[in-house]
């Protein structure tokens, strides 16, 4: 027999992934080391059955909340991590039929930041409350719900301990909020039917409820201390839910949609989502046309890169279960997915077992042709306490020749520091040689601290079968990679908070010559009187047509940055792709009034030299004027000189029906897709979904 070059690749890669795989069956094969709170140290509260459900108006009543436990003495996660927080907080719950109720009274002598906004903003330069839910108890996923102090409201999914989450996730919930003299005081009605449970008497959730306070970077968990943010293995319990199974089992989601645009047709368009919950843990989602409407462009950005950027999804039908697909190599990226005409999911978890299944018709773009596709997508993940295993399946078809990849990947956790993750995939498509791919990377992980070592094979062709339903910037690699982060609070001085990252890179090619080599190093520093400053230098090596030999070094100062009312200013110089360039950027965020905002955000790109005229100007204003969280007029505009765009986007919402019951009127100048120019005419939409 002989043995072409090939085939001895062909080989050296089965030994490495067969040794890969043994590593993750023994590792996932283990018991989870990371024992459950002692009895002792487990924070618990009893479930309190309300004679009469609470008023959610966000004023807190004695008499409504009568015979509710009153939860307090929270700890912090920073910046004393397990000392008492400094500020009182109190917290109520109560549950019927339906419904878990809590009540929030936060003090605070000083002036609270906060702002109103749209549902599902960002809430990190706010004094907030949030409440997790790990309605399983599996000590890995839970359910997210926050408000801030003027009642915006935000929700999200955990999965991976708090290691992953999705704020793509919505659901139907209330809250009300106002301030006081003392500080701050909120409500929260959680329906039954907006998380998945196991209905029963006796049922006990585990729970925990967080705390910010902008001002000194306080966050204070009830059960605590915790080692980040949203980790749910700390939580407390709340013992003695007699749970029924919610009554609603069928939900359906319509929409219609109508679009002048400027030297075109009148265009109509109509869909319907329908959800059934077989179980309070499994829904099946069926679509027609489904709501992929979204009004909204993508943001432009300079990319100095040689790679392809990934762009956020934002069309309902893919965010339920989408944390679920979080891999470091990700071999689902529903962006590929053009428009549907119909489809289907399955999401759910029954034990120990968490699964999400779809499939979609869709029209595919191959070369410059569009063709009819079927595509399939399907995870399956088994939790052992805080660990877990899974498997993923991707797959493009077109005319029976299928294209994507399958996959195992583990993420472990040995102590409450140590863990491990992996990932290995075979693709298939049109190649055949090249087509496999794995990560291994222990890790250590600490309140203020993280350090890790991994290594990353991808085959010379493992990206053009993955990429037809997935997103794989390059490969091509052998990959050596390490991070360090360290976070220190001083307690006294100018400095309040120094931090300090380094990222260190190398791989190969699969034939051994080496690609690349990359260094960053950069520390940050938050001073006590509002201002930041950031500085970092970056050193490459790149090799494509020719080696090259970058670096660029960055300096950012900001002012107020713990708060929204803030400005930034930064530049970064340097060498890229043998060209000097410089890249300025500044931003401002004002509140003109308590209910207004506007943004600006700059960025000038200039290379030297330049044949290809690629230094550009990017503009970006955004404006708002909330009546309401669920009542608004938005405005954004954009430019980007290198492709002649001119994008204004201007949007009245009312969720009458929050979150999924709108009323939109959009008017949208030039393009909203990402890196085209602004050929598209003066249109505008009126869009309205119903919940039923």
């Amino acid at each position: 027999m002989t043995w072409d070059g090939a085939s001895l690749r062909r080989a050296g890669f089965l030994r490495q992934a067969t040794a890969a795989l043994a590593a993750l069956a023994a590792l996932a094969a283990l018991p989870d080391p990371v024992q459950p709170q002692s009895a002792s140290s487990t924070v618990r509260a009893p479930a309190v059955r309300a004679i009469k459900a609470p008023a959610v108006d966000g004023v807190v009543k004695d008499d409504e909340w009568k015979g509710a436990p009153v939860l307090g003495d929270f700890v912090q996660f920073q910046p004393e991590r397990g000392a008492r927080s400094k500020h009182r907080t109190e917290v109520r719950v109560l549950y019927d039929s339906t419904t878990l109720y809590v009540a929030l009274r936060a003090w605070d002598a000083e002036p609270v930041i906060a702002q109103l906004t749209r549902r599902d903003a960002s809430l990190d330069q706010d004094d907030a409350f949030a409440v997790l839910l790990d309605t399983y108890g599996d000590r890995q996923s839970a359910y997210f719900f926050a408000v801030n102090a003027l009642g915006t409201q935000a929700d999200l999914r955990i999965v991976n301990d708090g290691r992953t989450q999705d704020a793509s996730w919505d659901a139907p919930w209330t809250v009300r909020a106002r301030l006081t003299p003392e500080g701050w005081e909120a409500e929260l009605a959680i329906p039954f039917s907006s998380v998945r449970f196991e209905p029963g008497r006796d049922r006990t959730w585990r729970v925990n409820f967080l705390r910010s306070r902008r001002r000194t970077f306080e966050l204070s968990h009830w059960s605590g201390p915790v080692n980040e943010p949203y980790q749910v293995s700390t939580a407390g319990e709340l013992s003695g839910l007699n749970l029924a199974r919610p009554p609603r089992r069928l939900e359906g989601i319509a929409y219609g949609l109508s679009r002048s645009q400027e030297g075109s047709e009148p265009f109509w368009d109509a869909g319907l989502d329908l959800r059934w919950a077989l179980t309070p843990g499994i829904s099946l989602v069926g679509t027609v046309n489904p709501d992929f409407a979204t009004i909204e462009s993508d943001r432009e950005t300079v990319n100095l890169t040689r790679f392809e950027l990934s762009l956020p999804e934002k069309r309902p039908f893919f965010l339920e279960g989408a944390e679920l697909f979080r891999q470091r190599i990700q071999t689902f990226y529903s962006r590929r997915i053009a428009d549907i005409g119909g489809g289907g999911r399955v999401v759910g978890k029954r034990g120990p077992w968490t699964f999400s299944l779809m499939g979609a018709d869709a029209e595919a773009r191959v070369g410059t042709d569009s063709v009819a596709a079927a595509y399939s997508v399907g995870r399956v993940q088994r939790a052992f306490g805080r660990s877990s295993v899974g498997a993923t399946w991707a797959e493009r078809r077109i005319d029976g020749s299928g294209q994507g990849s399958a996959g195992l990947d583990a993420t472990l956790f040995f102590t409450k520091t140590l863990g491990f993750t992996g990932q290995l995939i075979q693709s298939y498509g049109p190649y055949d040689d090249g087509t496999a791919a794995f990560f291994l990377r222990p890790s250590y992980d600490s309140p203020t601290g993280h350090f890790h070592v991994r290594y990353t094979h991808l085959g010379e062709r493992f990206g053009d079968n993955v990429n037809a339903i997935g997103f794989v910037r390059d490969d091509n690699r052998r990959e050596l990679d390490a991070a360090l982060e360290k976070k220190v609070w001083l307690e006294s001085g100018s400095v309040e908070q120094l931090g300090y990252d380094s990222n260190y890179n190398i791989y190969w090619g699969q034939d051994g010559s080496q690609r690349s080599w990359q260094v960053d190093q950069s520390v940050d520093f938050q001073l006590r009187n509002g201002w930041s400053l950031a500085v970092g230098h970056s050193e490459e090596f790149k090799r494509f047509e020719k080696d090259f030999r970058n670096r660029a070094t960055e300096l950012k100062l900001g002012y107020n940055t713990r708060e929204y009312r803030s400005a930034t200013a930064g530049a970064k110089f340097g060498r890229n792709f043998d060209a000097d360039f410089l890249l300025l950027a500044a931003g401002a965020r004002l509140k003109p009034t308590a209910q207004s905002s506007v943004e600006y955000q700059l960025e000038r790109l200039m290379l030297d030299p330049d044949p290809s005229k690629n230094s550009t100007w990017i503009h970006v204003v955004r404006a708002s004027q909330f009546f309401t969280s669920d009542l608004y007029l938005q405005a954004f505009y954009q430019t980007n000189s290198v492709i002649d765009r001119h994008n204004l986007h201007a949007v009245f919402v009312w969720r009458y029906d929050p979150p999924f019951g709108t009323v939109q009127l959009a008017f949208q100048r030039g393009t909203a897709a990402f890196g085209q120019a602004s050929q598209q005419g003066n249109t505008l939409f009126l869009k309205a979904t119903r919940v039923f």
